[in-house]
């Protein structure tokens, strides 16, 4: 990878195979920016239930997502909402990240795929700012994807749908790129 090549690590929140949220983030990946990575993190049905006592000595699911977490310079995260919530799949994941000091301070664009549920989204936000994570002001929208628009090829051949994910691969290199983020230690701009 060049290494003027910035690394966005999204997250989908569902385990379902047809995931709106999974479709999402892999057409952010086929539409972002020339010089942005976006990558779909595959693993988080593979991880255990958060437990505190096993935190010292994590298992193997745990090390790869705090690693793939630590390498990427932000994160896209689209997680729907189950009865007024945050999917179980996603809470686990960020529980096992708030003690992982890979996380503080990576800023992380939060997308709601489906505006009328706002509870999960607004509690994800409010986790991830718990978590000393940045939210990308202008990377964080609500895209209403719900209807015809649901797989990755949909989206991406959306005019409409397509220009608000661009808009948000752009918004995110713009943040990774401006003064305000100081970068990963060691990675020069």
């Amino acid at each position: 990878m060049p290494p003027d090549l910035m690394r966005v690590l999204a997250m989908a929140g569902s385990l379902r195979a047809a995931s709106i949220n999974a479709a999402f983030c892999r057409a952010a990946a086929r539409l972002a920016p020339a010089d942005l990575s976006i990558s779909v993190y595959p693993g988080l049905g593979d991880l255990p239930l958060f437990n505190p006592d096993r935190e010292i000595d994590p298992p193997p699911s745990v090390r790869h997502l705090r690693q793939s977490v630590r390498q990427a310079d932000a994160l896209l995260i689209a997680s729907p909402e189950y009865a007024h919530g945050v999917s179980g799949a996603m809470k686990n994941a960020l529980d096992w990240l708030v003690s992982d000091e890979g996380f503080v301070g990576k800023p992380v664009a939060l997308v709601n795929t489906s505006p009328r549920a706002h509870h999960a989204y607004d509690a994800l936000r409010e986790t991830l700012l718990t978590m000393s994570a940045v939210i990308v002001e202008g990377a964080s929208r609500d895209i209403a994807l719900l209807g015809a628009c649901v797989t990755e090829d949909a989206m991406v051949n959306s005019g409409e749908v397509a220009e608000s994910i661009r808009h948000i691969g752009e918004a995110l290199r713009v943040y990774l790129l401006s003064p305000e983020w100081p970068g990963p230690s060691g990675r020069t701009r």
